[in-house]
């Protein structure tokens, strides 16, 4: 195996070893468990059995336009801006146990952050008790709800897939008297499929996910988001050993509108398209191998929700690490005088 070979399948290896999950913008509160560009390099990779982790840092800073109105816990909405900072904390289990062939695997997200919301016309607030003309404000540090996820994968030569899928439980943190929260105070199921084609020889990963997001019902504010569908493509390519560059692109579209009667604005059908870049590293922390990747994205054609640009910065590695064992060193020849 080539010193390439072994160092893009770690790595890949290690990108692969968490699901991430968060805020993006759609359906109630502009916000859905899909993040445009969760699913990059790798994601048909599931690692050898063993424990992982994953920390990723996600920023979005977005704007729905003046002329399109929303709605955030039972206010409606004009000319808002949307600013999230938030951290996802995923450890990852691989477990030895294998299923048709696949190995299996059980994953939890864990988000905390401080997402900002400012809005500059409240068309009206029924839920605060008043109704609004101006700008309103809000920010906090929550605690979001945690996702739990589990995924069988496979590998055939340089094809590597996995099927999987994730359940958004309610945390309890959500408050329906605020615009800023990280919690959405419903059941969410997401279920997926992907695939990665690694040539190790020329260092070329391709990869593609497709996912069905299953929205529940959110009963603080009898809104039932609607259902949606979404693609992530990645394109990267090893430049060396330690360092890749890519192509992300990212489809969320929702297939059903949202109802109940919270839903003032109607089905309020959104969609979004994403396209934009990655790049990353892996090097080693006291013999420990770190991937670290940074994927930035651009919306560059949304309806219903704001338009902005989304970053992660992630790092990845294994937990419990123990560096494979150097070859013995044969013996010397034993010289025969004669």
């Amino acid at each position: 195996m080539s010193r390439l070979r072994a160092a893009a399948i770690g790595t890949l290896a290690l990108c692969a070893a968490a699901l991430s999950h968060g805020v993006a913008q759609a359906t109630e509160s502009g916000a859905s468990l899909y993040i445009p560009g969760t699913r990059g390099p790798a994601a048909g990779i599931v690692p050898p059995p063993g424990f992982y982790f994953e920390n990723d840092f996600y920023s979005y800073s977005g704007r729905l336009s003046a002329a399109t109105r929303t709605q955030i816990g039972g206010a409606v909405l004009a000319n808002v801006k949307v600013q999230a900072r938030a951290d996802f904390l995923t450890p990852t289990w691989i477990t030895p146990l294998e299923i048709l062939g696949g190995n299996l695997g059980f994953a939890v997200t864990i988000p905390v952050g401080n997402p900002r919301i400012s809005a500059g016309t409240v068309i009206a607030a029924p839920r605060l008790g008043r109704v609004f003309g101006l700008k309103q404000r809000d920010s906090g540090f929550f605690l979001g709800d945690p996702v739990v996820s589990s995924f069988i994968g496979w590998h055939a030569g340089n094809f590597h897939w996995q099927v999987g899928g994730s359940v958004n439980i309610p945390s309890g943190t959500y408050d329906p008297d605020r615009l800023s929260n990280l919690s959405f105070n419903r059941v969410i199921g997401d279920i997926y499929a992907a695939a990665t084609w690694l040539d190790p020889k020329i260092g070329l990963d391709i990869s593609a996910a497709v996912g069905l997001e299953l929205n529940g019902k959110n009963n603080d504010t009898d809104y039932k988001s609607g259902n949606a569908v979404h693609v992530d493509l990645a394109v990267s390519q090893y430049l060396s050993k330690e360092f890749s560059i890519g192509a992300l692109f990212s489809h969320y579209q929702q297939i059903s509108g949202d109802s109940g009667s919270g839903a003032s604005l109607g089905p309020y059908k959104g969609r979004t398209t994403a396209v934009g870049g990655t790049i990353a590293y892996s090097f080693a922390v006291a013999g420990t191998p770190v991937t670290a990747r940074l994927k930035v994205l651009r919306e560059v054609s949304v309806e219903n929700r704001p338009q902005g640009t989304i970053a992660f910065v992630s790092l990845a590695f294994p937990l419990g690490y123990v560096p494979p064992a150097a070859p013995a060193a044969e013996p010397a020849p034993r010289v025969v005088k004669h």
